[in-house]
């Protein structure tokens, strides 16, 4: 079973299974954690934890992309709804 299914518009996919809405949420408490844990406790964040809040959350982003990939029941590409674009 696919967690994710293509969007009917636009790029990308959107959760269709209750795994895919698991695996969302926990992308997004990893990344409220990393935020908080790099960057929550300054008023104004040090260049070096910015740049690794940056590229550990860029890393975090390309993760759930491709496992989002996998497990999407369909291919990701632009999506009309349906309809030709001109008509």
């Amino acid at each position: 079973m696919s967690w994710f299914r293509p969007k009917a518009y636009g790029y990308g996919a959107t959760p269709s299974h209750w795994k895919g809405w698991v695996a969302v949420a926990a992308f997004l408490a990893v990344e409220a954690a990393l935020a908080w844990a790099l960057l929550g406790g300054s008023e104004d964040p040090v260049p070096g934890r910015l740049l690794a809040f940056l590229a550990v959350s860029a890393g975090l982003v390309a993760i759930f992309v491709r496992v989002s990939k996998v497990r999407t029941d369909g291919d990701w590409r632009w999506r009309w709804g349906g309809r030709n674009r001109h008509g």
